[in-house]
């Protein structure tokens, strides 16, 4: 099974928009980051040292379902983990990593605890990303994060990478970067307040969890 022309077509503009967007807004700055998104026979990747705010369609990479390189510039040193999140998560659709700055200074000043590192403080961030737990640091490419990542792909929507950033997936390239932002939005709220905000109670999530369809 292959993806129409004009499918992927679509997906490499949504790619290229989204990746302006958050780069316009400070998610991300220089060649930091990366977006990839599933096709049916394969997916597509943000080429190395891409600048997300200047991404050409055409340019591109293009990985066949072996994992192999087949078109477009040389892919993100992270390939290892978009493959590793796709193979364990049949749901995932667009997996999306950035060096968002509040993130990044969570992972700095101590997260909440390492298989959450924010507690659930407002609703959208329950419903929208859920639990994040924290990927102990390691190099940009490193093989055992990707290996870390894989093995609970199919249990978060997401992790947050010590002193690199949150790697986010979702059913689509919007939706991830909808969670993303709220994620970002979250660690930039608990960072500003003096004193650590009372999480929602287990009720307040589980009434959450049923009223929305996500889990925590």
């Amino acid at each position: 099974m292959t993806t129409a022309p004009d499918d992927e077509a679509r997906l490499r503009e949504e790619i290229c928009e989204v990746g302006a967007s958050l780069h316009a807004r400070g998610y991300t700055t220089g060649t930091a980051g990366n977006i990839s998104a599933r096709l049916a026979d394969g997916w597509l990747i943000t080429p190395t040292d891409a600048c997300l705010g200047r991404l050409d369609p055409a340019r591109l990479a293009k990985v066949n379902a072996g994992n192999e390189w087949i078109s477009g510039d040389k892919p993100s040193k992270t390939l290892a983990l978009h493959h590793g999140i796709y193979a364990r998560n049949a749901q995932a659709r667009c997996v999306l990593h950035t060096h968002s700055t509040h993130l990044v200074a969570l992972t700095l000043a101590g997260v909440a605890a390492p298989d959450a590192v924010l507690p659930p403080i407002t609703p959208y961030q329950v419903m929208k990303i859920g639990r994040v737990p924290l990927i102990p640091y390691a190099r940009p490419g490193a093989a055992t994060v990707a290996e870390q990542v894989a093995a609970i792909a199919g249990e978060v929507r997401g992790v947050l990478l010590e002193r690199l950033g949150p790697v986010v997936w979702a059913e689509s390239v919007t939706r991830a970067s909808h969670a993303l932002e709220e994620l970002e939005e979250t660690a930039r709220l608990w960072l500003m307040l003096e004193k650590p905000p009372a999480p929602l109670t287990p009720t307040q999530v589980a009434e959450l969890e049923s009223a929305f369809g996500v889990r925590w």
